[in-house]
């Protein structure tokens, strides 16, 4: 009675000492059947009453007539505060004790509802009930109920008590977040009692301690299940479950493994309907996941972008092109058709209504873009961008500037690309860094090109911020990866400012790298040979690159790369490549090689003492570190280090060659000096497919050296079969698929042993050839067989590798063919007998 009192500001004295005239008769057995009349009355009518009432007189006058009396004027004039809280207390006590377990599982039903309305007043109420021991305990049992009411009625009670800092340890440590798991488990469950358990895990999550307890259960799986129905109270409160979970770290590992990405990201695709709730939760989680940069890849692949919040004024900025000819977003413009007047002159006012041409077919792509433009552009004039985040006033926007939003891919990319286009020097290098972390596979690198960002990134290479300038580098880097955007790069003139760029010596390292990344792909020397296919920039954008003017260098219409041929570039370049830092010297070996193809003036290069830079490639100090036997013993970072090297070899290895075709580099350099440096290298443990540079180089300067060449007997010959073909040949034993590539690589390498060439059995053993062989001879066909057979028999001349032979069990396979009695028995018994036994 207290509860109903308490919901409707009032107190019932007449009942404060009248528990022996009710009809209600508590003993140890519990509570009779029998019901009073004031409760029932107040039981049935718990779910209608309005907690925050303050006018009972009528509810007065019902529950006087169920009792012995009739109360008075001045009872019903009483004043909450004449009988204080003891007369609230005791009716709590009363419904607190109909919770227990020996009781009737109706009068359990109505007494859990009534306690949930009655905790519906807010804390001072829930402080009420929390002061019997026990009651939370009871409420969280009654979660095994089969009554979906009293479900309900105890996941709320649950959820309001957990909303109280001080009570949300204890609904844990009562059991409540593995009865509400098995209760959620239910097949068959109504959506209210979904709504409420999920509401109390909702504010269990708030404490970091639970957040770790909720995601290692079988909670996780249901609340990502739960965000596909369709009650929008279910969903809510789920993506805010997860949503506080994603706040804990340790939690984004096991969450991605559920698969909660995909989940969340659908729920911002602007396709389908969802509370705004929903979706700000969704983005909150998918905000967190976005700080490690492999879920972040995860997102991005999901259709999202994640786009900085630079603030509203920011964009005060924007100027667009009102009274212009359309265009698209990368730039090309639309031809224009001859005016027809209309007849109010709308077509002075609507540009581009006039295009009469039918067979204009703008493709997919480049309709979502002017889309993305046409919006965003929009929400910058009315200055309501950003508000869908509630940052548009200006008081926010300090600490907008180190957040960020999620947005549909479309959308996203317009946004960077109009960021790009401000005044905001902090805006643009957020912008750019967002691009170059967007940029992570060939559809988003073609959007930023379709929506027009390249002409604003080269825009920007020549900023007087080094920041900006930096982080323009990284996007473009990551955009030049694909080769449609290197065709529009290079269309757009953005060799000129890299190069410009490059030439100054204090430039940070990173943005040196990353220029140098740039230029290593659009003056990529393999490019030659797709040159043909090649007419011209695509998207039909017509370039007047003489029109352009710089300062620092003339640009012209000749072939791309020439302008590397600077005196002042060409030295940056050598000086590039004496530094110890492989990955330079690789980029910078190729931009070379790229020159002298298509420009074969080998003046220029000389004078610039080319031999140097490649003398300090082929002189690594990695190379001199004692070689290794097998690969089990290079530690990781060895492993690492000489795979740059070997790239770094290889690239210069090539250039060295293409530059020995130039009767005036030969007669400027060393080719003693080269040819030793080269010998150290193929005996090397760089990465094998590294060496076939390195040996082709070695045969050629070889060729000059003595023009005379005997295939047979010279050293060098040798030494690129020793250590160049013959591991290739093994490698090819050890990793193809193909069987007949197996078989000609065996009998080639039979080949070269039956020439009898010296430590041909050395290298086969120290590269893990033997392996391979027994195999051969063993499942191969009768050329192959044939072939490991005598390359196997040749290895047996020498007692140190006998223990090899039997280690990888040739014995069994040599007996079954001798046994077989095939047509190269003789042979393997042969071996059989050279072998111990």
């Amino acid at each position: 009675m207290t509860t109903i009192a308490s919901h409707f500001g009032f107190k019932l004295p007449h009942l404060r000492n009248q528990h022996t005239d009710t009809h209600l008769r508590f003993s140890t057995g519990g509570i009779k059947r029998t019901r009073c009349p004031i409760i029932s009355y107040c039981l049935i009518n718990s779910r209608s009453l309005n907690p925050k009432c303050t006018s009972a007189r009528l509810f007065l006058a019902r529950v006087s007539n169920d009792s012995e009396g009739a109360a008075d004027a001045s009872s019903q004039q009483t004043t909450p505060s004449d009988y204080g809280s003891t007369s609230r207390d005791s009716y709590v006590a009363l419904f607190v004790r109909m919770l227990g377990l020996d009781n009737d599982p109706l009068d359990r039903e109505q007494a859990i509802i009534a306690l949930w309305k009655y905790s519906l007043g807010g804390k001072k109420y829930i402080d009420d009930i929390m002061k019997f021991n026990g009651c939370t305990n009871l409420t969280v049992n009654l979660l095994k109920s089969e009554s979906n009411c009293t479900c309900e009625a105890a996941s709320g009670l649950l959820r309001m008590i957990s909303s109280v800092n001080l009570y949300r340890d204890l609904v844990a440590e009562c059991g409540a977040i593995e009865e509400i798991t098995g209760l959620l488990s239910q097949s068959v469950l109504s959506a209210e009692v979904k709504e409420q358990s999920i509401c109390t895990l909702w504010n269990l999550s708030a404490d970091e301690k639970l957040r770790v307890k909720i995601a290692n259960t079988d909670l996780l799986p249901l609340l990502i299940k739960f965000l596909d129905v369709e009650d929008l109270k279910v969903k809510e409160a789920a993506g805010g479950v997860l949503s506080n979970l994603a706040l804990t770290h340790s939690n984004h590992s096991i969450m991605v493994e559920a698969g909660v990405i995909p989940k969340l990201a659908k729920l911002l695709n602007p396709d389908i309907e969802g509370s705004k709730v929903t979706r700000k939760e969704a983005k909150n989680a998918l905000l967190e996941f976005a700080k490690n940069e492999y879920y972040r890849i995860l997102i991005i692949e999901e259709g999202l972008v994640l786009v900085p919040m630079i603030g509203a004024s920011a964009y005060k900025s924007f100027k667009p092109s009102l009274h212009s000819w359309p265009s698209l977003p990368d730039g090309t413009e639309i031809e224009q058709s001859p005016k027809y007047p209309s007849r109010f002159g709308a077509s002075e006012l609507l540009l581009g209504l006039n295009i009469q041409d039918k067979t204009v077919n703008i493709e997919e792509r480049k309709m979502n873009a002017i889309v993305g433009r046409t919006q965003q552009q929009f929400l910058a004039r009315i200055g309501a961008i950003e508000m869908e985040e509630g940052h548009g006033n200006s008081q926010d926007e300090p600490s907008s500037m180190s957040r960020f939003t999620i947005l549909p891919w479309m959308d996203g990319v317009a946004r960077l690309v109009l960021i790009l286009g401000l005044e905001d020097e902090k805006a643009i290098a957020r912008a750019a860094d967002s691009i170059a972390d967007s940029s992570i596979n060939e559809h988003m690198r073609i959007s930023f090109r379709d929506a027009g960002a390249l002409k604003h990134l080269i825009q920007h290479l020549d900023h007087r911020n080094s920041v900006v300038r930096l982080a323009v580098a990284r996007a473009l880097a990551r955009l030049s990866l694909s080769n449609d955007v290197c065709h529009v790069l290079e269309a757009e003139g953005v060799i000129y400012p890299l190069l410009n760029t490059l030439k100054h010596s204090d430039v940070p390292r990173e943005l040196m790298e990353k220029t140098l990344d740039i230029l290593a792909r659009i003056l990529d020397p393999g490019k030659e040979l797709k040159s043909m296919f090649f007419d011209g920039p695509v998207n039909g954008l017509k370039k007047k690159l003489d029109s352009e003017t710089n300062t620092d260098i003339t640009k012209t219409d000749s072939t791309p790369g020439k302008e590397v041929l600077d005196s002042a570039v060409l030295a940056r370049l050598v000086e590039i490549m004496k530094s110890p830092n492989p990955n330079l010297q690789r980029k910078v070996a190729s931009i070379l090689e790229y020159v002298t193809i298509v420009d074969p003036c080998i003046d220029s290069i000389i004078s610039m003492d080319i031999q140097s830079g490649l003398d300090a490639v082929f002189s690594t100090k990695v190379l001199d570190e004692p070689v290794f036997d097998t690969d089990d013993q290079l530690p990781e970072f060895k492993v690492v280090e000489l795979e740059e090297a070997g790239l770094a070899i290889s690239a210069a290895s090539r250039l060295l060659t293409k530059l020995l075709k130039f009767d005036q580099f030969r007669h400027s350099i060393n080719l003693t000096h080269f040819t030793r440096l080269l010998r150290k290298t193929l005996k090397s443990d760089i990465p094998l497919h590294n060496k076939d540079w390195v040996a082709a180089c070695l045969v050629k300067i070889n060729s000059f050296s003595n023009p005379y060449l005997d295939f047979e007997n010279d050293p060098i010959i040798t030494e690129v079969v020793l250590y160049k073909t013959i591991p290739r040949l093994i490698e090819k034993l050890k990793s193809s698929f193909s069987q007949e590539e197996k078989e000609s690589a065996v009998v080639e390498l039979n080949r070269i042993v039956s020439e009898g060439m010296v430590d041909w059995g050395k290298v086969i053993a120290s590269n893990d050839g033997i392996l391979p062989l027994v195999n051969m001879i063993g499942e191969g066909s009768d050329r192959g067989v044939e072939s490991g057979l005598a390359i196997l028999y040749n290895l047996s001349m020498d007692n140190e590798n006998h223990s090899a032979i039997l280690a990888v069990g040739a014995v069994p396979i040599l007996r079954r063919i001798v046994l077989s009695k095939g047509p190269r028995w003789m042979q393997a018994l042969q071996l059989l007998r050279v072998l111990p036994s």
